[in-house]
């Protein structure tokens, strides 16, 4: 292990840690990487996503830079758009509810493209998300939601280029390694206490990124602060994202900030196991609900699918499954809308079923009330204003209309065989609340001041995200935050 002190010690081996550690190193500075989990499951959470991150660019022009193998074919068959620093201030505020730090989400997005571009000078390569963000209309791909590029390879491969650019830069990372505790001497953070192999060990550091998750793996910890439920929640990714950096800093006197109550979750398969499965990844998930319906076990709607783009509503779907009969519903499509449903709903392990008739489809549904079920498919198809042009790239307009609850875009009735229904519940992503941070990611104590060396980014950083998230902000906010903190440690370590 690397002689103590170092300059900079991070703690987590995710996106944002890898991001920190390598800006840490570009500034010269000696980093040492502590990761809990074990190489094999190395990359946190990151390496669970499927890559996408959210950036601002102003045209194909910028993308390029970004994208240097996108080809002249893609872009002339290719409507890409604009993202500008307005419309991703306004969904961040908008989908927040307005309670977004306006400082962290400034620093968020002013900084998204050029941390980008910054990240494929360190070899992580990018590219369109055509499988998901695009549809062909008239005969031209086009995108929609805001959300374009993503990691070659989706998050294990982004994880991989991260390990690959620490290692060639001389950036030491150490697995099965827990931090237990911040090491403090005279109000300065001066390293950490950890666990190697049933071994304690004081490790010193001139200043500390904390970049080690979120609380969402903690049973617990989830009961305890989102709610009686939260302990019956499917866990996405690592289970190693138990909170530490955040009890830590809080043990020490930090400052909390965010929506402790709050999380990122999503539909996930009813039958997905308790914990991330690697060789799966993100495939548990089920994102085209928009497209199609979603029913309780008490065979009732119970929320407007259509009411924006996935982008902006999936992130709170999740916690709604939870508030359902046995945990779950079943999303619904019928033929017509077959050739929408992205990659995950073809996978090995998905719980379905299928049948040339509603009756048949709902007779296959464990618990479910098979009348109701057919009531409300007939009374949602008489609803369906179909004279509206289906389009899934914008919000068409295509409506019901007197339903409780309407479902006020993309409804297409379900009346074309077969039909094909599938089982979710909640799978929590990542949870909200966290520290509170200067726009240069340093940790601050409940007197308001900064607690000197003692840095944090990723998950464990608080004020960004309220009630909701905007698709794909989350590897953007850890890599800008990241890139800030370790630049900033390794200054403060000078």
């Amino acid at each position: 292990m690397t002689r103590e002190p170092v300059d900079v010690l991070v703690v987590g081996a995710g996106n944002a840690a890898l991001c920190a550690a390598l800006s840490a190193r570009e500034q010269g500075a000696e980093v040492l990487v502590l990761e809990f989990a074990p190489e094999s499951e190395r990359g946190g959470n990151s390496t669970f996503t499927a890559g996408a991150m959210r950036v601002v660019y102003e045209g194909v022009d910028d993308l390029r830079a970004l994208i240097p193998d996108l080809t002249d074919g893609e872009i002339a068959n290719t409507d890409f758009g604009r993202y500008t620093r307005e419309a991703f201030f306004d969904d961040m505020a908008r989908v927040t509810e307005y309670r977004a730090n306006p400082d962290l989400v400034g620093v968020l997005v002013d900084e998204s493209y050029e941390t980008l571009k910054w990240m494929a000078s360190k070899g992580v390569r990018f590219m369109p998300i055509y499988g998901r963000q695009a549809f062909e209309v008239d005969g031209k791909y086009r995108f929609w939601g805001g959300l374009t590029v993503e990691a070659v390879g989706g998050g294990p491969g982004l994880m991989e280029s991260l390990v690959s650019a620490s290692e060639e830069a001389g950036v030491e990372i150490v697995y099965e390694t827990r931090a237990t505790a911040l090491l403090v001497d005279d109000g300065r953070v001066v390293g950490v206490r950890a666990v190697n192999g049933g071994h304690t060990r004081e490790l010193r550091a001139r200043s500390v990124v904390l970049a080690s998750g979120g609380f969402e793996a903690n049973t617990e910890w989830r009961t305890r602060y989102l709610g009686p439920g939260w302990d019956m929640a499917k866990v996405r990714g690592s289970r190693y994202n138990l909170g530490d950096g955040i009890r830590m800093a809080l043990e020490i006197g930090a400052s909390p900030m965010g929506q402790w109550s709050g999380a990122h979750a999503v539909q996930w398969d009813m039958n997905a196991p308790e914990f991330g499965d690697l060789q799966v990844g993100d495939g548990f998930q089920k994102h085209s609900y928009p497209w199609g319906i979603l029913i309780n076990s008490h065979g009732l709607r119970f929320l407007d699918e259509g009411a924006d783009f996935r982008n902006y509503t999936y992130a709170k779907y999740g916690r709604v499954m939870l508030d359902q009969p046995g945990l779950g519903a079943w999303q619904v499509f019928d033929a017509k809308v077959a050739d929408l449903l992205r990659d995950e709903y073809k996978i090995p392990q998905v719980t379905r079923v299928r049948s040339e008739t509603i009756k048949g489809l709902a007779d296959q549904m464990d618990g479910m009330d098979v009348e109701q079920f057919v009531k409300t498919i007939d009374e949602y198809n008489a609803a369906v204003e179909d004279s509206v042009r289906f389009d899934p790239t914008l919000r068409d307009g295509r409506r019901t209309r007197g339903l409780s609850p309407d479902k006020t875009n993309w409804s297409n009735t379900i009346d074309e065989p077969p039909f094909e229904a599938y089982h979710v519940t909640c799978g929590i992503t990542f949870t909200f609340g966290g520290l509170r941070v200067t726009p240069d990611a340093e940790v601050v104590g409940g007197d308001g001041k900064v607690i000197p060396g003692l840095f944090a980014c990723g998950e464990l950083v608080g004020g960004l995200f309220y009630f909701n998230y905007p698709g794909g902000t989350g590897l953007t906010s850890g890599s800008v935050f990241g890139r800030i903190a370790g630049r900033e440690a390794a200054r403060r370590a000078r």
